[in-house]
């Protein structure tokens, strides 16, 4: 069983290409309007200009916590009675609504990304997409299966964070951090499900 979760890992790794500097975002349309960003309520203020790949970073770990929601909502769906998928989506969408802030302070176009009910499952990238797909799969095999899909999301989502934050602003490192505890949490409460599904 060990080595069928470490060679799972790894074709999911594999097929998504994911490592949040691999330039997976080429074809996503970025708009920068200068060194301004939205701030507070309405108000302009200086901030740090980013390069074309920092922001493509940020929108990227965007869409990533877009995929971990997503894929939550659908196997909780499958498996309504392990609350687990329930209350970690609700802190996925927290999460999107926070790097949702940093792409509007930057300028980073998001209205590409569907976020409704509608839209759940659907991705511009194709790597999200193919990434999602296998997700998905994997976790109808069984209970204990999605379990183990819910833990790998966020070893993911922490690498890619940890990764991501090389070279940022202070306000995106912060925002960062507090996504790495987020997806932490989410990891122990995977590994205490699987626990419970073993017994």
């Amino acid at each position: 069983m060990k080595e069928n979760r470490r060679e799972f890992l790894s074709n999911v790794i594999k097929t998504a290409g994911i490592a949040a500097g691999v330039g997976l975002l080429g074809a996503t349309t970025l708009h920068a309007k200068g060194g301004k960003g939205k701030k507070g309520k309405g108000k302009e203020e200086d901030v740090t200009e980013l390069s074309d790949h920092l922001k493509e970073e940020i929108f990227y770990i965007y869409q990533e916590e877009k995929v971990a929601r997503d894929v939550y909502i659908t196997l909780g769906e499958l498996y309504p009675d392990e609350n687990t998928f329930a209350m970690i989506q609700l802190s996925e969408q927290k999460h999107i609504d926070a790097v949702a802030r940093l792409c509007d302070t930057y300028d980073i176009y998001t209205l590409n990304v569907d976020l409704s009910e509608s839209g759940v499952g659907i991705f511009e990238l194709k790597k999200l997409q193919e990434l999602y797909t296998v997700l998905v799969e994997q976790g109808r095999i069984g209970l204990k299966e999605a379990l183990y899909v819910g833990r790998d999301i966020e070893v993911l989502d922490i690498n890619d964070i940890e990764a991501a934050k090389e070279g940022m602003p202070e306000d995106v490192v912060s925002v960062f951090d507090n996504l790495l505890k987020g997806s932490q949490n989410h990891l122990e409460a995977f590994e205490r499900a699987i626990e419970r599904a073993k017994s």
